[in-house]
């Protein structure tokens, strides 16, 4: 089923100095899931090579005690995807793993280039190639053709010619490399556990593996991670810092801390703003499970209006169903959501849920929700409207697929059949936030991209959205 939400782009998460390196990554992977549920892999090092293992499919899927076991060594990197960049298949899944002239390098990227097609262009014309349709491998490709001496000098030398977003770990025989882009587009956190050093891109992985946060990668920053311990450089000129607003609104894990902001808290602030900005009388307040619960929360508890759960998510959908010949309407919503009849007959009802994106889903939404005997629905969304598509590494539809690019909010409200709608305005979003900081990448909202990209709309990403 086509989802009518923006999809999570991937996960890292790296730990070095640690015996059990390859099981504690796996646990790491497990919690950082929901950023990407298409393909999961892990290289770790034991000091002499890297061993490498990755599948398609959700960490349970690709990995059992065994795979682990031969994944010796006490330092490992890990990856989740979900592909913003080059097709779905196992020869895109990361961590990305080659040899060269001076010896095996292991890479997982969180993010998106937005120069990936110009380089890879240039490099081909002079022969090279490419075993996978990935951004992440021109990275790869810039460290090989460095004519630097140390390693990181040579990372620094491919970054510095990449442009976009990027979160990334280098694993090589010797040594772990985490570097963070200039801008901070996505969070990478640095923890400790048990004298071993652990990287993630949310802090709900330390939390599983009882690790110490001790501090976000700065943006433009590069760690460097070996047997002497710890180093930081910052070899790269600075930017304006501009981290993805969406991380607090719906891709991060409540329970992280994600630019140094309680995710949970923030979503909850967001929920209490939109109430302030467009109030209703209604008799209940019910979310969009599972992103929507914090901010429908924030909403009742502002408004003065019970919240309930009036709309039940099935949490065992896989990735395909088979749909039965008969037609049942709304058949792929009532697959994953279900309404509780008794929490909304003849009630009120305001429907709380962190974005709309093409405006199908929320529609089959209200309709199962007039059908439980709804006697009003209004619909409250905790971010303004989406008008611009992502350029750095979120899976989005384009701009004439975005409803609220293509329409305005009295069109809207009648598509998706809502006796009221309400967005979040973005001078509301940026004060409910405000613990994050005072700056983000707001362009799938305002249009203004940090980096440049080239005009017209990004290259093809997932069918998903056609």
């Amino acid at each position: 089923m086509a989802t009518d939400k923006f999809n999570d782009e991937c996960g890292v998460f790296g730990v070095y100095g640690h015996a059990e390196a390859s099981n504690i990554t796996y646990l790491g992977l497990y919690a950082l899931q929901h950023r990407g549920q298409e393909s999961a892999g892990i290289v770790s090092s034991d000091g002499v090579r890297l061993n490498s293992h990755k599948g398609m499919g959700h960490v349970a899927e690709v990995f059992n005690g065994n795979v682990i076991a031969r994944l010796s060594g006490a330092s490992a990197i890990g990856h989740v995807r979900y592909s913003t960049a080059g097709e779905s298949h196992v020869r895109n899944a990361q961590p990305f793993v080659v040899e060269y002239a001076r010896g095996s390098i292991a890479v997982a990227h969180n993010g998106n280039l937005v120069n990936a097609a110009l380089l890879r262009d240039e490099f081909e014309a002079y022969g090279s190639i490419f075993q996978s349709s990935m951004d992440t491998e021109i990275i790869v490709h810039l460290i090989a053709s460095s004519k630097e001496n140390s390693l990181l000098d040579r990372i620094v030398y491919a970054l510095k010619r990449i442009q976009g977003s990027y979160c990334l770990l280098f694993q090589t025989e010797e040594m772990m490399i985490a570097a963070r882009d200039p801008h901070g587009f996505r969070p990478l956190s640095l923890g400790r556990v048990k004298g071993a050093w652990v990287v993630a891109s949310e802090t709900c992985a330390f939390d599983l593996i009882e690790a110490e946060y001790i501090r976000d990668v700065e943006p433009g920053e590069a760690l460097v991670i070996d047997k002497n311990g710890l180093r930081s450089f910052k070899p790269f000129e600075s930017a304006p810092y501009t981290p993805c607003v969406f991380e607090l609104i719906y891709f991060a894990r409540p329970d992280s801390v994600v630019f140094g902001a309680n995710v949970y808290e923030a979503r909850k602030n967001l929920g209490r703003t939109l109430a302030r900005e467009f109030p209703v009388e209604a008799d209940v307040v019910i979310p969009v499970p599972d992103s929507g619960v914090p901010a429908a929360i924030g909403y009742a508890e502002a408004a003065g209006i019970p919240f309930e759960l009036g709309i039940v998510r099935n949490h065992y959908v896989g990735r395909t169903f088979i749909e039965p010949k008969d037609a049942i309407r709304h058949f792929g919503v009532k697959v994953k959501l279900n309404a509780i009849k008794a929490s909304l007959k003849g009630k009120r009802v305001v429907v709380v849920d962190d974005s709309i994106v093409r405006g199908t889903t929320s529609r089959k939404i209200i309709r199962m929700i007039r059908e439980a005997g709804a006697s009003e629905v209004h619909m409250r969304i905790s971010s303004p409207p989406t008008v611009c598509p992502c350029r750095y590494g979120i899976d989005t539809p384009t701009t004439t697929e975005l409803i609220a690019a293509t329409h305005g909010m009295k069109e809207i409200n009648a598509f998706i059949t809502s006796d009221t709608l309400g967005y979040l305005s973005v001078e509301g979003m940026y004060e409910a936030v405000r613990s994050a900081g005072k700056s983000f990448c707001d362009a799938c909202f305002t249009g203004k991209y940090p980096v440049d990209v080239n005009k017209g709309e990004a290259p093809p990403q997932l069918a998903l959205f056609k």
